[in-house]
C-alpha cells in the first residue's frame, strides 16, 4: 500500500465518520455521494500534485489502460468460462445474501427493463448498454416494464417514480434500491464462478 493510499483510505474513514456523526443515512446506493462530500471538506486545503513531472507521459483520464480497455486482451492469465460470454464482456451482477447473479451489459441495449430474481429476492432492473448503466430495485412481486416518460417505470397501478435510492409508486409505496455494480466477466466469473446465475443461461 502507497502512502497515497494510505491517506485516502484515512480520508474516507474519517469521511463516513463525519457523516455518521452529522445524523446522514449511509446506504449502498448513496455511500459514493456522502463519501465525496464530507471528503472535499477534508481536502479543502490540500495541495494537487503537478502533473509537470519531467516525463513524457500523458497523464489525462483514461489514458494510461486504454489500450486495455479497447483489447479484449487480460493483463494477466486466468481461466474464465467463455462459453456464453467473452472474457472482457460487461455484466451487471447483485451480491445477495445466499444467491448472486449477472445480466450481460447487451441485454440492456435500448433501455431495456427486466423484472427478475436473484434466488428468493424479486429485483427489477433498467440499465443502457451504451452508457454501461444499470439499476436495481426490489420489486416485491410486482411487474414492471419501461415508460415513456423520463425516470418513470410503468408497474401496478399506474407510473412509479426512479429515484435515486428507490421507486416510489402512485400510492405512495416505495421499493428499496438494491446495491450492484458493473463488472468484466472474467471478474465476476473468476470471483463468484458456479455461485452465480448468468441471466439467460440454459439450466
Amino acid at each position: 500500500m502507497s502512502v497515497l493510499d494510505y491517506r485516502l483510505g484515512r480520508i474516507v474513514v474519517m469521511a463516513l465518520a463525519i457523516a455518521l456523526a452529522s445524523g446522514d443515512v449511509i446506504s449502498a446506493a448513496s455511500e459514493d455521494e456522502v463519501i465525496a462530500r464530507h471528503s472535499r471538506a477534508l481536502l479543502f486545503e490540500t495541495r494537487v500534485l503537478s502533473l509537470d513531472t519531467g516525463y513524457r507521459r500523458d497523464y489525462g483520464s483514461g489514458v494510461v489502460y486504454a489500450e486495455y480497455f479497447a483489447s479484449q486482451d487480460l493483463m494477466f492469465p486466468t481461466r474464465v468460462n467463455e462459453e456464453q460470454l467473452r472474457q472482457k464482456d460487461y455484466v451487471f451482477g447483485i451480491r445477495d445474501v445466499a444467491a448472486a447473479k449477472a445480466w450481460p451489459l447487451d441485454v440492456f441495449t435500448g433501455g431495456v427493463v427486466i423484472s427478475d430474481a436473484v434466488g428468493v429476492r424479486e429485483v427489477v432492473l433498467m440499465g443502457d448498454a451504451e452508457t454501461r448503466t444499470v439499476r436495481a430495485y426490489d420489486r416485491g412481486g410486482r411487474m414492471f416494464e419501461g415508460a415513456a416518460v423520463r425516470n418513470k417505470l410503468r408497474g401496478h397501478g399506474g407510473l412509479w417514480e426512479v429515484e435515486e435510492e428507490m421507486l416510489v409508486g402512485p400510492d405512495g409505496t416505495r421499493l428499496a434500491r438494491v446495491p450492484g455494480h458493473v463488472a468484466y466477466w472474467f471478474a465476476w466469473d473468476g470471483y463468484m464462478g458456479v455461485q452465480s446465475e448468468l441471466y439467460g443461461s440454459q439450466d
